[in-house]
């Protein structure tokens, strides 16, 4: 996919919806810019979790874990479901799990992250 190329005579709608994307994008990306929240992220690749098992997971209390999961919910990337006392969490959509990937490609991979692109 090639980046879009800017230009001075671009139409103001289609410059608006770039602005528009841009917010959308930088709030996401602020969303996951936490360690814990990334971590939690991580763990939801694999399927759905309870608030106990991802306490567990990360060595974290409930209530860093509540907070995080709830960031989380307000930027719509991961969905509770309530299942009696527990409540489970998995991520909303394929956006977080693509994210993730290029993050693990980039620093936790084999790959050289340092490398000039």
């Amino acid at each position: 996919m090639a980046l879009p190329q800017f230009s001075s005579d671009m139409a103001t709608e289609e410059l608006d919806k770039m602005v528009d994307n841009a917010t959308t994008a930088s709030n996401f990306l602020k969303a996951i810019s936490h360690e814990g929240r990334l971590m939690i992220l991580c763990h939801l690749v694999t399927g759905e979790k309870s608030v106990t098992e991802l306490e567990d997971l990360l060595s974290a209390r409930q209530a860093a874990v509540s907070q995080q999961l709830s960031r989380l919910r307000l930027e719509g990337l991961v969905v509770p479901r309530r299942d009696g006392k527990a409540i489970y969490y998995r991520l909303a959509d394929e956006r977080p799990r693509r994210i993730l990937e290029v993050v693990y490609d980039l620093f936790c991979g084999d790959g050289d992250s340092n490398a000039p692109l």
